[in-house]
């Protein structure tokens, strides 16, 4: 079992995974949220290694909380990992989700008044009621109605979500408009387009798409695969990617993206897939 994966520790575990692995306790576990704008999703509870990061009101489910750490499972993606409890509050359903690259929210209809906090593309809100430009969310704060569309309206084009990242720095376990790494910027696109996505780029090879023969001319929408990296196509020449080389979000010719990689170390391409 893929320890990404895997709802288990030395402590205790999933109740699902009863029998498969050893632990001391198993449990169902509790629904919880993220009540901050960013969490780190740390690999373990010392915290010293970031894994993914998960945004405002994205759910999760906590198996353990110990000395001031949960540990969870992501909702999203089933990726599990420790995150600072302080982050964690009570679960509601979310209405729905930040559609711009980042917002503020305001203890008040103004966009005058200093903002409360901001959220990133992505993020989960839970609306109650309008007031003119704004909505209300369940917390009693304000978000601007055009930053914001419903769950159940998703992006028709996965690509114009990742081109909404253009020039976002790159960033190791990144997953927001403040820092995103290349399968971070590929799991935002594919979940705005309501398209299940997990959350490292080997996952997402194993997961997503068909294969497509080397050679194929690629098409808008298109994944390409290395080892440890992965890219969409925004057209038949250019890629878009997260990427150390420029460390940011930027556009890149696939021939010269290819060379380049290889070039570094990066090896060839592992895989061309279409969704």
């Amino acid at each position: 079992m893929d320890k990404r994966l895997t709802p288990a520790n030395a402590r205790v575990a999933a109740l699902s995974l009863q029998g498969k692995v050893d632990a001391e306790t198993f449990t169902a576990g509790e629904r919880r949220q993220i009540g901050m704008s960013i969490a780190n999703l740390w690999a373990t509870p010392e915290r010293q290694k970031r894994e993914r990061q998960l945004l405002y009101g994205e759910h999760v489910t906590v198996f353990e909380e110990l000395n001031g750490v949960a540990f969870v499972q992501a909702a999203r993606d089933g990726y599990v990992g420790y995150v600072d409890a302080i982050t964690l509050t009570d679960a509601a359903d979310m209405t729905h989700r930040v559609a711009v690259p980042a917002t503020h929210l305001y203890r008040r209809p103004d966009m005058k008044q200093i903002e409360h906090s901001w959220l990133s593309f992505g993020a989960r809100v839970r609306i109650v009621s309008a007031d003119g430009a704004f909505f209300e969310t369940d917390q009693g704060l304000f978000i601007p109605k055009p930053h914001v569309r419903p769950i159940n309206a998703p992006f028709a084009d996965t690509v114009t979500v990742a081109q909404m990242h253009f020039g976002v720095p790159y960033l190791w376990g990144g997953n927001s408009a403040q820092g995103i790494d290349c399968s971070g910027l590929v799991q935002a696109s594919l979940l705005a387009g309501n398209i299940p996505c997990p959350g490292d780029s080997d996952l997402q090879e194993k997961a997503l798409g068909s294969p497509l023969e080397p050679g194929t001319p690629a098409e808008r929408g298109d994944l390409f695969f290395w080892k440890g990296h992965v890219a969409l196509a925004v057209d038949g020449d250019t890629l878009i990617h997260a990427n150390a080389y420029h460390m940011a979000v930027a556009y890149e010719p696939i021939a010269g993206a290819v060379a380049r990689i290889e070039e570094q170390g990066g090896g060839p391409v592992t895989a061309h897939k279409r969704l």
